[in-house]
């Protein structure tokens, strides 16, 4: 991923919830079809990868129920906000993806939309493995530690 100093680099969408939800095992950055009039709608930041999720169909990737608000200018020519969108992945990445949900019960999230450095959309999907209620209670009280140590270290 390139440095946030970047003029290019500028972050569109991000999920934060999935950190929560799950346990984040790898994560990959894959490219994104889209049509003109959703890039534009892009530049103007207007997006949720919230509650979308990435699945393997027919052998390729979509990214399902990804939100991109019309563009107004677009007109008639714009494009359906909810469509299923194709991701781009190699091959080999692609068939180790589709082992990782099949075989030991992964997931793949959507963790960040954004422009590279040449200024083409990418997404960086995580594969990951959901967090039962104890794990998510556990992760709130390792949070809420660090950031009392931190409170401590900086006062004393």
């Amino acid at each position: 991923m390139a440095a946030k100093s970047d003029p290019n680099y500028k972050i569109i969408a991000e999920n934060r919830r999935a950190r929560f939800d799950y346990f984040i095992e790898s994560d990959l950055e894959v490219g994104i079809v889209l049509t003109g009039s959703e890039v534009k709608s892009l530049r103007t930041g207007q997006s949720n990868i919230a509650e979308s999720y990435a699945s393997v169909e027919g052998g390729e990737l979509w990214l399902i129920n990804g939100y991109i608000a019309a563009y107004k200018q677009a007109g008639v020519f714009g494009h359906e906000e909810r469509r299923k969108r194709k991701l781009l992945v190699s091959r080999k990445e692609l068939s180790r993806m589709w082992q990782a949900i099949g075989r030991e019960g992964m997931t793949l999230v959507p963790l960040v939309m954004y422009f590279n450095d040449r200024g083409m959309v990418k997404l960086k999907i995580g594969i990951a493995k959901g967090k039962k209620n104890h794990d998510k209670r556990e992760t709130d009280a390792k949070r809420d530690w660090n950031r009392q140590k931190q409170r401590l270290l900086k006062q004393g």
